[in-house]
């Protein structure tokens, strides 16, 4: 089957590399997610990547605790660096060229940010990993993805998760929880649906970036809904308010 996109955009929580474990990064579940980016790669799709880093060190949760909030961010941010290296080394280990560009210059370890190198990167075929957040504390790498996705031009964000799409309630909590398949930005808006922070909706749906949501966990699931699998939750325009524009 043909892929449906050309260039997306893959965010990835901090804690999706955790797998079992509560800290840190369980190598086999770093290793699988690098195989499954490696199978979307090599049917020819531009791949761009965002990472948390909350497996290491979450900024919220160190303000809460009584740190400086632009302190405890800047943690965060070296904290996604910290977890793009381990993603680049896992791809090269299965030999997907890679690059990691970070918003915070660490000149020695990564390139710098620069959207018009990232672009030629993902022409040439090399998977983009973005860190460092957007270089500024106050910001979620849920802001960067929607950011970064933009200014490379992918054609959609899909971000990974540990459930099925988007529920109307936490569907750990409520097993009985529905499942949303197709939902509007101002319906996430609305009803406070965990999907990406309201700035980073607030940028996708004023650029009409869509947004899938989908279960990384199930290892696969990336190509296929590269692929256009009808997998997950899908935030968008609807068709019906596109043509009233």
């Amino acid at each position: 089957m043909p892929p449906a996109f050309k260039r997306i955009l893959l965010k990835l929580s901090g804690e999706a590399l955790c797998g079992p474990e509560s800290y840190g990064i369980h190598v086999p579940t770093l290793e699988s997610i690098a195989r499954q980016i490696r199978e979307v790669h090599s049917t020819g799709v531009q791949v761009g990547v965002v990472l948390g880093g909350g497996n290491i060190f979450r900024g919220i949760a160190g303000s809460a605790q009584g740190m400086d909030r632009a302190s405890a961010d800047y943690m965060g941010m070296i904290a996604t660096v910290m977890n793009a290296i381990a993603m680049q080394d896992a791809l090269e280990n299965q030999g997907v060229h890679t690059r990691v560009q970070t918003a915070i210059e660490m000149a020695d370890i990564a390139e710098p940010y620069i959207r018009r190198r990232a672009i030629r990167h993902l022409e040439k075929g090399r998977v983009v990993i973005f860190a460092g957040g957007t270089g500024n504390p106050y910001f979620t790498t849920d802001t960067t993805a929607a950011l970064r996705a933009m200014e490379v031009h992918a054609e959609i964000i899909m971000k990974g998760t540990k459930v099925d799409g988007v529920f109307d309630r936490d569907p750990i909590k409520h097993p009985d929880a529905v499942l949303l398949r197709e939902l509007t930005y101002m319906d996430v808006l609305e009803r406070g649906l965990s999907v990406m922070d309201s700035t980073a909706i607030t940028l996708c749906m004023d650029n009409d970036l869509p947004i899938l949501v989908f279960n990384l966990t199930k290892e696969g699931n990336i190509l296929r809904v590269v692929q256009g699998e009808p997998l997950g939750s899908i935030v968008s325009v609807k068709a019906d308010k596109k043509e009233s524009k």
